[in-house]
C-alpha cells in the first residue's frame, strides 16, 4: 500500500487526488491523507508564478510533515488578470520518494465581472463566489467552476485532470529521466 499525502484537508482536493491516482494507476493500492500545511503565498494567489510557488510550497511542506510517504501532492489555485478579464486556474505538483516531480495545470476560465471585481478589491475567490451566487463555503463543494456550469464540471473534476497531467512522469518514467 502506497501512502499519498495531500497538502490540504479540503474534501474537493482530496477527492480529486484520489480519483486521479486511481485512474492513472488502477492496479495499485493507495492510502490517502490530507494535511493542513501553509502555502507560503498570499491567501489569494495572483499570477502564474505565485500560484505555482504555492503549489510547490504546499507539496514541500507535506513532504516535511510526512517524510515516510510515497507521494506528496500540492494543489494551489489562483487568479490572473488578462486582457479579457480575470481568469482562474490551478497548479498541481506531485513528488515521489525518489524525488521525481510532475506538474500539471488546470484549464483556465474567465470569472464573471462582479466576482472579478470583488477579488480585485481584495476578497478571496471563495467568499466572492459565495457573495455573488448566494452560497456558503462553495470552495469546499463545487467552487466557481461548479457554480458557473451547474456542476457539468465540478471543482473536483477540474482538479482531477490537472493532477492526472502531473502524474504523467510517474506513469511513463522511462521518458522522464
Amino acid at each position: 500500500m502506497q501512502k499519498v499525502i495531500i497538502a490540504s484537508k479540503n474534501p474537493v482536493k482530496i477527492k480529486a487526488t484520489v480519483d486521479a491516482f486511481e485512474r492513472m494507476f488502477p492496479d495499485a493500492a493507495f492510502e490517502f491523507e490530507g494535511v493542513d500545511v501553509p502555502s507560503g503565498v498570499s491567501e489569494q494567489p495572483v499570477g502564474d508564478d505565485e500560484i505555482m510557488t504555492g503549489s510547490e510550497n504546499r507539496m514541500n511542506a507535506a513532504h516535511e510533515a510526512h517524510p515516510d510517504a510515497d507521494y506528496w501532492v500540492g494543489i494551489e489555485g489562483g487568479v490572473e488578470d488578462h486582457s479579457g478579464g480575470m481568469v482562474v486556474f490551478a497548479w498541481m505538483v506531485v513528488c515521489d520518494a525518489t524525488g521525481r516531480v510532475g506538474r500539471g495545470r488546470s484549464s483556465t476560465f474567465f470569472l464573471p465581472p462582479k466576482v472579478a471585481e470583488l477579488v480585485a478589491g481584495g476578497m478571496e475567490l471563495g467568499p466572492a463566489d459565495d457573495q455573488v451566487f448566494g452560497r456558503t463555503n462553495s470552495k469546499q463543494v463545487n467552487g466557481a467552476i461548479g457554480l458557473l456550469t451547474d456542476d457539468v464540471v465540478t471543482r473536483s473534476d477540474y482538479y482531477t485532470e490537472a493532477i492526472i497531467l502531473a502524474l504523467v512522469p510517474f506513469k511513463n518514467p522511462e521518458y522522464y529521466v
